[in-house]
Order: C-alpha cells, then structure tokens, then sequence
C-alpha cells in the first residue's frame, strides 16, 4: 500500500524536484511553447505548485495556475506541468496528483482544467486521455489543448 501525500513546494523538496529523472524520450515533452508564454506573464499569486511524497521521497510535481482573470481562457485553470519519478510511473501517484489538481479546481471555483501538450509516442496524451482530459482544440504553435470538467 502506498503511503501518498500532496505539500506545497518548498525549499526543502525543491532539489528533489530538480533531480527527478523521466523515462528515455520524455524530456522532449515537458515544456510546450504556449507554456513557456504564459509563465513569463503568470501572477506568482495564482500559482499553485505540489510535490508528492511516498513517506519522505518525492516521487511527483505538479503545477498549475488558476486566473480567472487570464487573457487567454485555456490559461485560467490550466495544469502546467506533472512529473512523475521514472522508477515510480504507473504506479496511480499522476492519478493521485490530478485528483488533488481538480479538488483545487473546485476549491477556487472553476468547472474545468486546461492541459496542453505536443502530441508524440513517449509524450504524454495516454495518460491525460486515461484521467479524464479530452482534446477540444490547438494551440497557434500546434499543441492540444485538452480538457477535464469537473463534476458539480
């Protein structure tokens, strides 16, 4: 059984963060263009940004932003990024880390969650498809935009 919990990102997991390793072919895919856009503009104040941990290990990160008021609407409750430690994938720690993303979701009042990405073989479409994101439309640059409602 495994022992998952959801913290804030802090000075003390920020490391392990950095050194989490993806499976081969993975890293291509982190960080889409529109991504890159909105977080040089993002209001540190909507950001939301967790680490899993299994016991003490940090095994995932994920960030989001919640704005309502976001110039472009595929940017106001939008899933940045999730990273799941390589050895650790496919064990339900994404799941675990998206279904806190839509309690906060919720929290904050939004009916849905935004992720965008480029599509391609060790990209991540398979799993968002597998949680709950569909694909309802394209970015400028090429990239999916999908997206999860949550239930009222």
């Amino acid at each position: 059984m495994m022992n998952l919990r959801i913290e804030e990102l802090s000075p003390a997991t920020i490391l392990a963060v950095n050194q989490m390793l993806l499976k081969e072919g993975q890293e291509e895919f982190l960080a889409p263009v529109s991504y890159g856009l909105a977080s040089a503009v993002a209001d540190p104040r909507t950001f939301w940004q967790r680490v899993v941990l299994e016991d003490d290990r940090v095994v995932a990160f994920i960030s989001a932003n919640f704005d309502p008021e976001a110039v472009r609407e595929e940017f106001r409750s939008v899933l940045w990024r999730i990273n799941v430690e390589a050895d650790d994938q496919a064990r339900g720690i994404g799941r675990f880390a998206i279904q806190h993303l839509l309690d906060e979701a919720h929290r904050r009042g939004f009916d849905y969650v935004n992720v965008m990405y480029e599509a391609g073989e060790a990209g991540p479409e398979r799993f968002f498809r597998a949680v709950g994101f569909e694909p309802i439309g394209e970015t400028e640059y090429g990239e999916v935009i999908a997206q999860i409602r949550l239930e009222q």
